[in-house]
């Protein structure tokens, strides 16, 4: 004998929450398939309100909303806009088609927390001031409009020095390589100084722009354990005297994805480790130029064996391509060649502005605002994430958080997606195959700009991390 769904459902489902497996939308929509299957919840039947059963059940009406939207995906259940939720008649449950879709039923768009890129200032408008200067500049215009040597012309080589410069590293101009954007310059200096078949120490979880390049040029690469400072250096000795190595590459400041950051002792470890085993040092600075109490790099205490690999990317603007390589003079020509061989020179239009914003201060006025802005951002969520275990820095853009067991990241992942949120999972960092602790990165940099936005993305992000206790 069925009962009424309005008066069944919720004792179906509370027993569905204190009994089922999975985290709660999922054991409230296996409870309600249960009920139908068991003849308890007839078809055609309405299913209560959200708001009503949310606050029957004391969930949250997004845990409501992701039950009824899991059994609509199976073909349990139909939405009918206005009307409410109605199971199906018998004979007619199926999934959805996978095809063709109305434009109503597109899916919304994401709300990206996946990404570190960053957040949109004033440089739109610098853009615009420094173009329509730069169109009147007819000298300024004959230099960009031809070939220029590759390493980039000596203005553009001594902007690229003093955006490098931190407290007694002064980088020269002639050890200064322009490139577009510091992922180019990672794949000029792998390129340039390495060969197929070598092999690359770096963080067991990593940038994974190396990844992808080392993949592409054929270097192995080998994890090493890190802590809470980043990569130990016990552990890249152990890797030294068991394998082949020709560099390292790693990341001492706000390390991604851990926001990590390597003390004082731990880089002069680093570097005498280096020099005792005869490897290059990549040295990535993508996000260090956030940090301005930071410590000197790695390319200050090893500056005959260390390429640094600098951009403007992460601070100023990802869309204008420019980035620095500063490296040993021995090298330069070596990674000149690189760049000839890639792309032939960097473009010297986005060097040109790159550089007078360099000159005037606007860069550093930018990179300013970014560290404010950043900076208000986690102070607007990070409430949210309370009881949560993470990691941070002060001037990271990026929460690295744990997944309590025996929840994985993938599966966080796959349940904020289905909600329209991106993250990015501990997979798409770990170097080689074996386990790798469960974390996801969340970023505060998403350009959509609206406070609002902000607040929902990581409310579904701790909803869905505090519902898999």
């Amino acid at each position: 004998m069925t009962v009424k769904v309005s008066i069944a459902m919720v004792s179906i489902l509370r027993d569905g929450l204190a009994n089922g497996l999975g985290v709660k939308y999922k054991r409230l929509a296996t409870a309600v398939e249960k009920g139908i299957a068991e003849g308890l919840i007839e078809p055609g039947s309405k299913l209560p309100p959200h708001r009503l059963l949310a606050d029957s059940l004391g969930v949250t009406i997004g845990t409501i909303s992701r039950a009824y939207g899991e059994l609509e995906r199976v073909g349990l259940v139909v939405a009918r806009v206005g009307d409410g939720t109605y199971v199906r008649q018998r004979g007619m449950e199926r999934p959805r088609d996978a095809g063709f879709r109305n434009v109503s039923d597109e899916p919304q768009a994401f709300f990206d927390m996946s990404r570190n890129q960053p957040i949109p200032g004033q440089e739109a408008v610098f853009l615009s001031q420094s173009l329509q200067a730069l169109s009147l500049d007819s000298e300024s215009l004959q230099h960009i409009s031809g070939y220029t040597a590759e390493a980039g012309l000596l203005r553009y080589r001594t902007a690229g020095a003093h955006w490098l410069r931190h407290k007694e590293f002064a980088p020269n101009a002639d050890q200064i390589v322009c490139v577009d954007g510091g992922q180019h310059g990672l794949l000029c200096a792998l390129m340039g100084l390495l060969k197929a078949g070598d092999t690359v120490v770096t963080e067991h979880l990593t940038y994974p722009g190396l990844i992808s390049v080392a993949r592409l040029l054929g270097i192995k690469l080998i994890g090493a354990p890190m802590d809470d400072e980043g990569l130990l250096p016990s552990a890249l000795e152990d890797i030294c005297r068991q394998h082949r190595v020709s560099a390292l590459y790693c990341t001492p400041t706000i390390q991604n994805p851990t926001a990590a950051v390597m003390s004082v002792a731990r880089r002069e470890a680093i570097a005498e480790l280096c020099r005792q085993h005869n490897l290059l040092i990549f040295e990535d600075e993508a996000h260090a130029v956030l940090a301005q109490q930071r410590p000197l790099p790695l390319s200050h205490l090893a500056p005959e064996r260390s390429v640094l690999i600098g951009s403007l990317s992460k601070a100023v603007s990802a869309g204008l391509r420019v980035g620095y390589l500063h490296a040993p003079q021995p090298l330069v020509g070596r990674l000149s060649a690189a760049v000839r061989g890639t792309c032939w020179m960097a473009s010297p239009l986005a060097l040109e502005v790159a550089s007078l914003w360099i000159e005037n201060g606007i860069a550093e006025q930018l990179l300013g605002q970014q560290i404010v802005e950043i900076s208000r951002r986690k102070a607007l969520v990070s409430g949210l994430l309370e009881g949560l275990a993470y990691k941070t820095h002060p001037n990271s853009p990026h929460f690295w958080i744990e997944v309590p067991e025996p929840w994985r990241a993938s599966q966080i992942a796959a349940e904020l997606k289905e909600n329209n949120y991106l993250i990015a999972t501990v997979e798409a960092f770990a170097v080689g195959h074996g386990a790798v602790p469960q974390f996801i990165r969340a970023s505060v940099c998403n350009s959509a700009g609206d406070d609002r936005l902000l607040l929902q993305g990581f409310e579904a992000l701790a909803g869905a991390l505090t519902e898999t206790v």
